[in-house]
């Protein structure tokens, strides 16, 4: 179940970057030491070591890869990048069936209310994160809207977090034509 948790956009973003550069650097050094070693040990002198370089290159993207997910992954200077990652799955979940919850929310299910208050949530602070505020403000009148209806049937508005619950329940509403 994720949760969404308060978070400065501006150290979000500061130690993303940081995060971005660690792994990019990770790669960058994998790379050419990979390459340098293949070239070096089944390379021809003065020919042409492309594939071989290339190859380097291909299993530093894999290892860069498998570091991220197996070793960096639970370091905490990789913590708000994970965050953002796992608050970008959710918001997925939830717009993958986005149809469904919309059906649920005209019908007044209480699950549908839930859920889209936690995307609205979500959203929110994705784009707060992101410095997207163009695309947020588009949303607030559909946001505030909502949050006023929840209220005005006495619905808990901080939803936040994502009951993988509510996305089965809300699968029974037929989506709107």
């Amino acid at each position: 179940m994720f949760e969404i948790k308060p978070m400065s956009p501006e150290i979000y973003r500061q130690q993303t970057r940081r995060s971005t550069f660690y792994i990019a650097l990770t790669f960058v050094v994998l790379a050419l030491l990979l390459s340098g070693l293949a070239v070096m040990m089944l390379g021809v002198a003065g020919g042409d070591n492309f594939s071989l370089n290339l190859a380097g290159v291909i299993v530093a993207l894999i290892a860069t890869l498998l570091l991220v997910r197996y070793r960096f992954w639970s370091q905490p200077w990789m913590a708000p990048a994970v965050y953002g990652w796992q608050l970008k799955r959710s918001l997925m979940k939830v717009t993958n069936v986005m149809h469904h919850v919309t059906a649920g929310v005209m019908a007044g299910d209480v699950a549908a209310m839930k859920l889209l208050r936690f995307y609205h949530l979500g959203v929110t602070q994705m784009y707060q994160l992101d410095a997207n505020t163009s695309a947020l403000s588009q949303m607030l009148r559909e946001i505030d809207l909502h949050k006023a209806r929840l209220e005005a049937l006495g619905i808990e508005t901080e939803q936040t977090r994502l009951d993988p619950a509510w996305i089965d329940a809300v699968k029974q509403f037929a989506p709107l034509k």
